[in-house]
């Protein structure tokens, strides 16, 4: 957390609520916190402004929706420059398959977690794209068999 933002209890309850459904309405949150609906949009709105609350989404069922293959890629890069990285994060960003990267340390410069809706298509993905693409040095990938544990956000009591 920043420290030029100050959250007091009501605050973290808003955020709590909003973290648990992001589509509750003003009135019910407000019911929710303990405050009537216009201070407690004032506060969501200057949480936003703050940039406490980056956004709101739904959460997708990637096997419902046909992505039934679900990947993690462990990739290392020959130069770490900051330049080199830069650029393999843009090219990061334009694949669609590519879900979710982070910038690790450790053996591996970056972790990236893919989706798609077979094995094939996510074989064509690595090598055509991942492992063929500038800089990179090597790939290691795992599947994900199941996943034990979903809960986006950050853990508020």
């Amino acid at each position: 957390m920043s420290p030029s933002i100050s959250l007091d209890a009501t605050d973290w309850k808003i955020l709590r609520e909003l973290q648990r459904d992001g589509r509750v309405t003003n009135v019910d949150l407000a019911g929710r916190v303990g405050l009537s609906p216009p201070p407690c949009l004032r506060r969501v709105q200057a949480l936003e402004r703050a940039g406490v609350i980056t956004g709101y989404r739904a959460l997708l069922d990637a096997e419902k929706l046909g992505f039934d293959v679900r990947m993690f890629a462990f990739v290392g890069l020959k130069s770490q420059a900051e330049t080199e990285l830069k650029a393999f994060a843009s090219l990061v960003a334009s694949w669609p398959l590519v879900r979710e990267a982070y910038a690790i340390s450790g053996e591996a410069d970056f972790l990236l977690k893919c989706v798609a809706p077979d094995l094939s298509a996510l074989q064509d993905f690595i090598i055509r794209d991942l492992t063929a693409a500038p800089n990179v040095e090597n790939v290691k990938t795992t599947l994900i068999m199941r996943v034990a544990k979903y809960e986006p956000g950050v853990p508020i009591p």
